[in-house]
């Protein structure tokens, strides 16, 4: 399991560079501060498509089964779901409620966040 949380570091380390390199312009240039929620979505979605391909491919490598059915896909989604409405939820109290500066919403979004769906996909979608 070692191995996994390592692999899984790197890959959602790589996914975070993502996500910062969607959200950060988009709270920087395009949106209002107390509208930064509205670049989560955007961001989220790349950052899941590179994650799915680096957790699929190597995180969990070797761990459990890989179902060619398309729920494992669904399942994955689902996950997914919940971290966007997590971040969604974290940048919202972060910008809306506490008026802070959009990056400070990282902090959560890049901490607790990883840990949850790190967990479900272990347990439910890769285990």
């Amino acid at each position: 399991m070692l191995g996994q949380i390592i692999r899984f570091g790197i890959a959602g380390g790589l996914s975070t560079v993502v996500y910062s390199a969607v959200y950060l312009p988009l709270t920087s240039w395009v949106l209002p501060h107390d509208k930064a929620v509205l670049a989560v979505p955007p961001a989220f979605l790349v950052a899941v498509i590179v994650g799915f391909f680096l957790h699929s491919a190597w995180s969990f490598r070797g761990h459990g089964t890989r179902d060619s059915s398309g729920k494992q896909h669904l399942k994955f989604l689902v996950v997914q779901g919940f971290g966007l409405a997590l971040n969604a939820l974290f940048t919202w109290i972060v910008t809306g409620l506490l008026h802070q500066q959009p990056w400070v919403a990282l902090i959560p979004v890049v901490t607790i966040t990883p840990i949850a769906t790190f967990a479900l996909n272990r347990q439910w979608v890769f285990g």
